[in-house]
């Protein structure tokens, strides 16, 4: 079976790509194809590769790809978490899905449809420009109709209290967090609530804080009933900066994140413009309103747009994009423990062959 690899600039690693159809349906004999790929990477140099999208033609026909996110977990070589979804990886999947030939070669303005499996999100990539080992998209996460902000809020309430570190001497205990759904799951915090007044020093800041967030981002696991230590719900500290400027610091698997997820942007941008919420006060002492959200990281800056639907008195979420996201092709290679899905591949291509003669 051949593996593609592609990265997206800001992400914290490149992703895996495989051909879906090629691999097992059923959840556990896929995740053993999985762990045998983990393994092989992990012995050729390859271990710091912890995301995989698995694609394929679409079923649908509103869309062109069928999509699904894995994200391997450090605790164990057989660990994953299926649960969420990540934009950095969908840009990946359509680039090397280009490369393979499951998707046609790619131009300015073409528009790519990919459907969520993990949690059925509509993506659409637009293509702004190409190069040799490379294209640029904006990308827009649609909603197939409008959501009422208020059913992105995963307790109900813009803020909720979440008692993690309690006699841990974290000093994560009764604080606040906005524990939102859009793109994916997160949870966000108000940096200065964790001692953090700047964002130079948010930035700068080492293991103390990162555990402190991994104890938020266990808690409001655990709140949601999800495994503790899983990926899911992500996490991020925001400050305010300067006009619909601010900073956020998020966790990835299993450090910082370098910059913050795409979805994370996306989660961002909406919960900006849900009241009440942590990121919501924050972008209020930005003197944001609406429109374009500027967020500024660690690994730089990037921008997400959430267009909101105010109709009927509700405000609701129609669709969030954020711009200028670049995507290098890595390169294709064997993978040795999945060659048999190939060769099977094959005879069923050859058997169909005879039977035509």
């Amino acid at each position: 079976m051949i593996g593609h690899l592609a990265y997206a600039a800001g992400s914290p690693c490149p992703t895996l790509v495989l051909d879906a159809g090629r691999l097992p349906r059923d959840e556990e004999a896929l995740l053993r194809a999985l762990s045998e790929v983990r393994a092989y990477l992990t012995a050729a140099g390859g271990g710091h590769v912890l995301k995989t999208a698995l694609v394929r033609p679409s079923e649908h026909p509103m869309f062109d790809l069928d999509y699904r996110f894995v994200q391997a977990l450090p605790q164990a070589p057989d660990s994953f978490d299926l649960r969420g979804s990540c934009g950095h990886s969908i840009l990946s999947a359509v680039v090397a899905a280009e490369r393979a030939g499951t998707l046609p070669k790619l131009t300015p303005g073409d528009r790519i449809r990919v459907n969520v499996l993990n949690n059925g999100d509509s993506v659409v990539c637009e293509v702004d420009g190409t190069d040799r080992d490379e294209l640029h998209f904006t990308v827009y996460f649609v909603r197939p109709g409008s959501v009422p902000l208020k059913e992105l809020l995963l307790t109900g309430a813009p803020r909720t209290e979440l008692a993690a570190g309690a006699g841990t001497g974290t000093g994560t205990a009764g604080c606040e967090v906005s524990l939102v759904s859009s793109g994916n799951a997160y949870a966000f915090v108000d940096a200065r609530d964790l001692g953090v007044g700047d964002p130079g020093e948010l930035f700068a800041a080492g293991p103390e804080l990162f555990e402190r967030l991994a104890a938020l981002r266990e808690a409001a696991a655990g709140l949601l009933g999800w495994p503790a230590r899983g990926a899911f719900p992500k996490i991020a500290a925001v400050l305010p900066v300067a006009s619909s400027l601010i900073a956020a610091r998020a966790l990835s698997v299993p450090s910082w994140h370098p910059t913050i997820a795409l979805t994370g942007a996306v989660c961002l941008g909406t919960a900006a413009q849900i009241p009440g919420t942590v990121p919501w006060r924050v972008a209020q002492e930005t003197g944001h309103v609406d429109g374009l959200l500027d967020i500024v990281t660690p690994g730089g800056r990037t921008a997400v747009t959430a267009a909101i639907d105010p109709a009927d008195g509700e405000p609701a979420l129609m669709w969030a994009a954020v711009a200028r996201k670049r995507v290098t092709f890595q390169g294709s290679f064997v993978l040795e423990p999945l060659a048999h899905l190939q060769f099977e591949g094959i005879a069923k291509c050859l058997a169909l062959s005879a039977v035509s003669i």
